[in-house]
This record gives C-alpha cells, sequence and structure tokens, in this order.
C-alpha cells in the first residue's frame, strides 16, 4: 500500500504524505509531541520533522506550540476531522492498531479510590486495563499536558487552551468529630469552642479547614493540627476513633455520618463547596477504551 494519499492543497500539490499525516493525527490527539512520539514509536525530532514538512506542504502552521504541549489551530481541527475515520479504518483493516493502550487515569487518591475505582471495576472485567496515578492537581495536569494520563480528576479548572475540562462533581465539607467530642461541645459557641479540641489535617498548611473558617465564620482560622496524614481516609479514621475533629468532603465520611460514627459538629447554610473537573487533552482520543472509562466516571459522579 503507498505511504502517499490524495487530496493536497497548499504550496505543493499531488497527494500528501501518509506517514505525515498520521503522525499529525497522533499530535492533534494527545496534544504532544512527546506523547505523540511514544504512542507512534518515533523519535521526537521525527515527529517534529514530520509536522514541520507537513506544515511546509500545506503552506499553513498547524498548532500553537507552548512550554506545556501543543494547541491545534482550526485549520488542523478541521484537517484531524477528515482524516480520523479514514485514517482509523486504515490502521484496523492493515492490523496497525493492535490491541487497546491501557488507559492512565488520575486524581485525587481519596475521590479515585472510594468513589471512581469501585464503579470502574464492571469495565476491568470487559479487558479495560488501568494505570491510576494519585497526586496533586498542579503536577498531574502538567504530565496531562506531557502526554502521561489520559484523563485527570482536578480540584481546580485548568488554564489556557491545551487542555479541556468540564465540570465533574461539587463536594460538599463538614465539620465533624466522633460523638464523644460533639457531646462535650453541645451547647458551646462555634468556633471559639474548637480551640480546646484537637485538630486533624491532611496537610500542615490547614487547606480545607481554613477554606471553612473564611467561607462560613468570615475569619481566619489560627489553629495548629494535632496530628496531619497526607490521606483523607486516614483523617476520616482518626476522627471516628475520637483523635479530634476535622473538615472533610462528606462524600468521604457519609458512611460514618450515617452509623453515627462521626457526628456534624455545625450546619452552615451556605456550607463551602469545591467542584472537582474532568480534564483531558482537547482532542478527543481514538481509544474506545478512553470512551468507556471517561463515561463510567461521569455517571459515577452523577449518581454519588
Amino acid at each position: 500500500m503507498s505511504d502517499r494519499v490524495v487530496n493536497g492543497s497548499g504550496h505543493g500539490s499531488g497527494p500528501l504524505d501518509l506517514n505525515q499525516l498520521r503522525t499529525f493525527l497522533a499530535v492533534h490527539r494527545v496534544g504532544s509531541f512527546t506523547a505523540a512520539a511514544h504512542r507512534l514509536g518515533l523519535s521526537q525530532s521525527t515527529v517534529t520533522a514530520q509536522i514541520r514538512a507537513l506544515e511546509q506542504r500545506l503552506g499553513r502552521e498547524l498548532f500553537e506550540r507552548g512550554a506545556r504541549g501543543v494547541a491545534a489551530l482550526p485549520y488542523a481541527d478541521d484537517l484531524a476531522a477528515r482524516l480520523a475515520d479514514p485514517l482509523d479504518r486504515l490502521a484496523e483493516a492493515t492490523g496497525e492498531r493492535g490491541a487497546p493502550e491501557p488507559v492512565h487515569l488520575a486524581g485525587p487518591a481519596e475521590y479515585l479510590g472510594t468513589v471512581l475505582l469501585p464503579a470502574l471495576a464492571p469495565l476491568v472485567a470487559q479487558g479495560v486495563q488501568l494505570r491510576v496515578t494519585t497526586g496533586l492537581t498542579d503536577p498531574l495536569l502538567a504530565e496531562l499536558r506531557a502526554g502521561r494520563h489520559d484523563l485527570v480528576i482536578a480540584t481546580s479548572r485548568p488554564r489556557g487552551r491545551t487542555l479541556s475540562a468540564e465540570p465533574l462533581a461539587d463536594e460538599e465539607f463538614v465539620l465533624v468529630a466522633a460523638p464523644v467530642w460533639a457531646r462535650r461541645l453541645e451547647g458551646r459557641e462555634l468556633p471559639a469552642a474548637l480551640a480546646d479540641v484537637p485538630l486533624l489535617s491532611y496537610a500542615e498548611d490547614l487547606p480545607i479547614a481554613r477554606r471553612y473558617w473564611r467561607h462560613v465564620f468570615g475569619e481566619r482560622l489560627h489553629a495548629r493540627a494535632a496530628v496531619t496524614v497526607p490521606d483523607l481516609r486516614a483523617v476520616v479514621n482518626a476522627a471516628a476513633a475520637g483523635a479530634g475533629w476535622s473538615v472533610l468532603p462528606s462524600y468521604l465520611c457519609r458512611t460514618e455520618l450515617s452509623s453515627g460514627a462521626l457526628r456534624l459538629l455545625h450546619r452552615p447554610q451556605d456550607p463551602p463547596i469545591n467542584t472537582a473537573y474532568l480534564v483531558q487533552r482537547p482532542a478527543a482520543s481514538a481509544d474506545p477504551h478512553v470512551t468507556l472509562v471517561r463515561e463510567r466516571i461521569v455517571a459515577a459522579a452523577r449518581a454519588c
């Protein structure tokens, strides 16, 4: 089969180079020369050279280069839309596509472990492979731009055009403690009464508790944690065991609140809420397993 395709345009005439078009479509889909090179089994310099040659052939730029990846220009989006179906069909016909790659999913450990992985379990039985990475939003988004992940659950909306984000779920923060502390605090004025109760947090700078204080009480929190552990599930367990009070996402301690192992210490009319986002590179992935995982994540978030 020839490595040329018909329908050339721009400065040259005649067919366009098929390998260049394959490389272009890979870069468009992953938003990164580096990630496209990895997916195609090519060197980054080869990918760069092929894209430059295609741009010269067409007489226009296809991507806006940036430090965090590339963003497709409008003509590139139109070209990718025309190429995707025939090139995917060709890959299937020639056996180039092969078995689906593992889906690389990243996000906060607590949300992934508590909400998403149980929901994704049926897909594993259907042959979907998952590679899960946990961590903080900013580093994970940088890795997404570099092509290391397919989907990222982010706790803030990314800036710029290199990534596409949609609101996934709102998590409400609640002020909780074990019943032994809740009984001692009954009838006492909050937040002053909490000064005598140990504070539990997942970080030394108390980001969730400080936000709760600003939003609900309209003041800064001046406190130091008695216990810090970088896993909110461990904070839930410590609070339920009576170690002290904490501010936690409601989804994470729903079971403990229902069973009575934890009690709400405060019921504000306007509780603080944080929005989680499902983030990916703008070009849709050709891997059907990525689509399956994405659809299941959205369904699980809506049902939570």
